[in-house]
């Protein structure tokens, strides 16, 4: 089934009902195949179970009720149904949010689980409301800002907090802290302190051992379904929460939550809007880069802007019904894949799985026991690490190795907002930079090559007598254009002989800004007072237009454009006496 993926069907060659394109949904249901049916009842009975231990874990690792995990995953499997335009892409709870969304929301709730519900809920909604501006203003660049150098330092960094924040629970104890170092200080004082139960301990181990295991080794076997069943049996057929002291899940709420607004004040309201946005960010990086995986897969292709919209809306949704934040999962929408699953209609069939258990079998989850569900979290951390990659950097460009450590640095130590800020805005400074001082050269004729050359790389290339040919790669802005016009100044002032005509290969200029023209237009008028001629070549359209807006080409005079270096050369040895011969005119010189 392939989904609505612009104004015109592709079928007819008409255009779409602006419904049909907002709602996928809708178009989907029209073309389904009768034959699509049990494949896709199948893959939503198999993603059901790892729906509901991944949902119920992620929620533990955000501080919240476990079953806030559960309501999350109903609200935005049905939401993206109905509003998404991936055919298979799968929405929920994630590792890669929930440190994010707990270092927000703790600190604020001050100790009070309502709070933090109301918090947890409102903070899906901003973030719903953030996405759906992006996707319907177009905005979906904003993305770029996290780069992937920073987005392995944020997954790094969550990660190590997320497995610092788990741990007690496969050691059995608790650990109060607001942060990493707090948290792995309360961590080693709890071993030290004997504060260690053995057999939570070997749920907890078991738990892992055979979740990474099978993940490694028996990929076709669930393992995070085999892992929780088993140790839910054993905790409640040794009842081992009363005999040993395992945490359990316990009792959780039978059925489903009304939808309902999440109240708190206007300025928590505010404080929670640069979360919301972080938040948002991270969720628009990641199914831009999931749905385009899968969708590159089946040979499709999908509305980048609807599939915010449709990620805006699950949030939104999720907030009314006491969740939090959902992203994309890179986990679990393989596991529909690999199912067999056809349409969206697999996330509606385990949407319904999910809520039967809730509505009829709440107590199967009573004797869940909290190491398990700390060893899905913990397995998903491992997963998060990207190690290899960042090393790859080092090798490759250590300023974005510098960038991604930052970022890492600081969503484990400081916070993960803190931290992607810090890293984003460490980014564009080095953006900046290289713009403010970027690379120029001095060119010249090499034998045997065409055009013009760097001549510090090429130190047998030759120079034309009285004509300087100099190239600066950047746009020409405020902070760059005195330094454009001082390395102009030092190229006239090393040339091997006086200076007549400089002509800049302007091809890499792509913008002009308003004081770089007026630096221009002083810099051209001091050169001719010194019977110096300031030329461009290969200058693009668009930036001639702006020097037309500002005066500047007419002031200079359009004579002194040419289209390409070679017709600049010409022109300047049709206009000088000047004894030279190309060496494709003479051949190799002795």
């Amino acid at each position: 089934m392939s989904r609505v993926t612009s104004d015109r069907d592709p079928a007819g060659g008409g255009r779409v009902n602006p419904l049909l394109r907002r709602v996928p949904g809708i178009a989907a249901l029209r073309k389904y195949q009768r034959a699509w049916l049990s494949h896709d009842l199948i893959a939503g009975a198999v993603l059901t179970t790892v729906l509901v231990p991944a949902g119920l874990g992620y929620a533990e690792a955000a501080r919240l009720p476990a079953i806030t995990g559960l309501y999350a995953t109903i609200a935005a499997m049905v939401a993206y149904a109905a509003f998404g335009p991936s055919r298979i892409l799968v929405l929920g709870p994630d590792s890669a949010l929930a440190a994010l969304i707990a270092s927000i929301v703790l600190p604020m709730a001050g100790g009070r689980p309502e709070q933090m519900l109301a918090l947890a809920g409102m903070l899906a909604v901003l973030s719903g409301v953030f996405c759906i501006a992006v996707g319907v203003c177009r905005l979906g660049f904003l993305t770029d800002l996290l780069s992937k150098p920073i987005r392995q330092g944020y997954l790094n960094g969550v990660a190590l907090t997320v497995i610092i924040s788990q741990a007690p629970k496969l050691l059995g104890f608790d650990v109060e802290g607001s942060n990493l170092l707090q948290e792995a200080g309360g961590l080693v004082r709890g071993v030290f302190d004997g504060k260690l139960n053995e057999v939570t301990c070997l749920i907890g181990g078991a738990c892992l051992a055979v979740i990474v295991a099978c993940k490694r080794w028996l990929p076709a076997v669930p393992g995070i379904l085999v892992a929780v069943v088993g140790a839910t049996l054993a905790v409640a057929l040794l009842d081992l929460h009363r005999q040993a002291g395992v945490a359990v899940v316990g009792d959780v709420p039978q059925g489903l939550p009304m939808p309902s607004f999440p109240i708190i004040s206007f300025d928590q309201i505010l404080a929670l809007v640069p979360g919301a946005i972080a938040i948002g960010l991270i969720a628009l990086a990641d199914i831009s880069v999931l749905s385009r995986v899968f969708a590159e897969r089946s040979g499709e292709h999908v509305d980048r802007d609807q599939e915010l919209v449709a990620l805006g809306i699950a949030n939104i949704a999720v907030g009314l019904f006491q969740g939090f934040p959902v992203t994309s999962s890179s986990s679990r929408t393989p596991v529909a894949e690999s199912a067999g699953a056809k349409t969206q209609l697999t996330g509606i069939a385990a949407a319904l799985c999910v809520a039967a258990l809730l509505i009829f079998a709440p107590t199967l989850l009573r004797t869940l026991p909290a190491a398990a569900l700390g060893a899905v979290v913990v397995a998903a951390g491992f997963g998060l690490f990207e190690w290899r990659d960042v090393f790859r950097l080092l090798r490759l460009r250590r300023s974005e190795f510098v960038q991604s450590m930052v970022c890492f640095a600081g969503v484990a130590l400081i916070g993960p907002i803190q931290g992607i800020f810090i890293a984003v805005g460490l980014a564009l400074m080095a953006f900046v930079w290289r713009a403010w001082r970027p690379y120029d050269a001095v060119l010249g004729r090499v034998y045997g090559r065409k055009g013009y050359h760097d001549i510090t790389r090429h130190p047998d290339a030759r120079t034309i007598p009285g004509l300087v040919l100099y190239r600066w790669d950047a746009p020409l802005f405020f902070a760059n254009a005195e330094i454009f016009r001082d390395h102009v100044q030092r190229a006239i002032g090393t040339a091997a002989t006086p200076a007549s005509w400089v002509v800049v290969a302007a091809e890499p200029i792509t913008d002009v800004d308003v004081t770089a023209s007026e630096i221009l237009r002083d810099f051209h008028a001091s050169l001719r007072e010194r019977h110096i001629e300031l030329c461009f070549a290969e200058m693009k359209g668009p930036v001639k237009d702006m020097l037309r807006r500002y005066g500047l080409f007419d002031a200079m005079g359009e004579q002194h454009f040419f289209p390409t270096l070679g017709v600049a050369v010409d022109a300047y040895l049709e206009h000088h006496d000047v004894e030279w011969r190309d060496w494709e005119d003479e051949g190799k010189p002795a």
